[in-house]
């Protein structure tokens, strides 16, 4: 078979090139094999060098041989495997290994005294960890962490926010037979992992929700670090409302008038907000224990960490946002969610937290949101639609005066600072122009921050000027 290089390289998204069949040190690729296996399947290519120059294998026969030889004797189970050669347009040999999404997984590499399973993670191939192998073996008895069933017992919990939801959006009260259909308990009364995370007094500990809001724009924010912060356990309906909760707390919402109405321009979009933390929620890896979902929310942005990369190992930032398609590793909790209206069965999450962002009237080009993923852990960065950074130096002051004052400052104190730093001969006439605002309002929030210590008039009521104190 006569092919260009690049007809077959491009027939998967995932392969590894291989300069040549390696005799001495068959590890080197049958860990691809394993990880192949052990994923959703993947091509050797034989005779490619990684800059992608064609090598050719020398003795065609003899490596396919020798390959079909070693998968049998060290990949346990035999893995689903095709082999073909290929002549390129200049004569030379390749050989292309293809191996299947495996259904018996885990599928181990045995030999040279290590009896190991590979995953992919991006474009290698790496031995999996502890939670990884036991979602391996749940893989290959077609089972997955919210179906398993626990010690827990169904009578012993309640489900009023899981009831009042269904309510909600169904209109009717929640049958008792649906408990067993959504698969949240078993025939002997037992609840499942799924039915676990949903109750109301949650007893899976490392089911919870951090949220904090940073003073800066990062961690370390001076003397106060964190302006506010929250620990929330309990149902997933009460992680995702009270998690929204937060968000809405702590962020402000701007307008501007229009001639028949006004838009408002929040800092976040609040529906790529509430996807990014359903999709944290319902899709983070729970066999990752001692970590739990964060959302946390600095000047510029908001984070939502979710424990667990891509299912399928993928890097989500080296992926096309609009192709992927939907992938579930808690597919009792997403179909739970899906028929209480949280989401959509077609896996569209990604594409609306994208959607929202551009269609906000405060958008600008560079501030669609981030995704990042590697093994351990899934991220959402979305910028604040109204932070500007000259505006750095405003919110500086205001945290300078505000921790000076040992108290927050309203509003309108805040502006009328912020005028005199930037104006120190500023009139009182000025600034109730400027504010809008009566001018007795004026005069009262300047006795107010006179009497506080935080202004002082230096010089003259007519010549002389404000200083802000330090």
């Amino acid at each position: 078979m006569t092919r260009k290089l690049s007809e077959f390289l491009g027939e998967t998204t995932e392969y590894d090139k291989k300069r040549e069949v390696e005799m001495r040190r068959p590890k080197s690729w049958l860990k691809s094999v394993s990880a192949f296996a052990n994923g959703n399947g993947g091509v050797l290519i034989f005779g490619i060098a990684d800059d992608d120059t064609v090598m050719g294998i020398n003795n065609i026969k003899e490596a396919s041989e020798y390959i079909s030889q070693k998968v049998k004797e060290r990949i346990d189970p035999f893995p689903e495997i095709t082999m073909q050669i290929h002549s390129t347009e200049d004569g030379k040999k390749l050989l292309t290994l293809e191996v299947m999404k495996g259904q018996e997984t885990p599928y181990y590499y045995r030999g040279d005294g290590s009896n190991e399973a590979f995953i992919r993670i991006g474009n290698e191939s790496v031995t999996a960890n502890a939670a990884e192998l036991k979602r391996l073996v749940l893989r290959g008895k077609n089972s997955s962490f919210d179906s398993l069933t626990t010690d827990y017992d169904f009578k012993d919990y309640s489900f009023s926010k899981l009831r009042e939801r269904y309510k909600e959006w169904d209109g009717t009260s929640m049958p008792e037979k649906s408990f067993e259909s959504f698969g949240i308990v078993d025939e002997k009364g037992k609840l499942t992992n799924a039915g676990a995370l949903l109750a109301d007094n949650c007893p899976i500990r490392y089911s919870r929700l951090f949220c904090t809001r940073w003073n800066g724009l990062d961690k370390s924010g001076g003397q106060v670090d964190a302006l506010d912060s929250a620990e929330y356990s309990g149902s997933l309906i009460i992680l995702l409302n009270e998690g929204i909760g937060f968000v809405k707390r702590n962020m402000k919402i701007l307008w501007k008038k229009t001639a028949n109405s006004r838009i408002e321009m929040p800092d976040f979009c609040e529906r790529s907000v509430f996807e990014g933390l359903v999709n944290g929620l319902i899709h983070r890896d729970y066999l990752v224990n001692g970590s739990e979902v964060h959302i946390d929310i600095f000047d510029d942005r908001l984070v939502i960490y979710s424990p667990g990369g891509m299912p399928d190992g993928t890097k989500i930032q080296e992926r096309d946002i609009a192709s992927i398609p939907s992938t579930r590793r808690n597919p009792v909790l997403a179909d739970i969610f899906g028929r209480l209206g949280y989401m959509e069965r077609q896996g569209s999450g990604l594409n609306k937290i994208c959607g929202a962002y551009e269609r906000a009237a405060n958008y600008e080009e560079g501030m669609e949101p981030e995704f990042y993923s590697d093994r351990v852990m899934f991220s959402l960065t979305l910028k604040n639609l109204n932070y500007k950074k000259e505006d750095v130096k405003e919110e500086a002051l205001n945290r300078a005066l505000n921790r000076a004052l040992n108290r927050a400052l309203n509003e309108n104190e805040q502006k009328v600072l912020l005028l005199i730093w930037e104006n120190p001969r500023i009139t009182q006439n000025e600034i109730k122009e400027q504010l809008q605002l009566a001018r007795s309002h004026i005069q009262k929030i300047m006795k107010s921050l006179s009497d506080n210590g935080m202004i002082e008039r230096v010089g003259s009521r007519k010549t002389g000027y404000w200083e802000i104190k330090k």
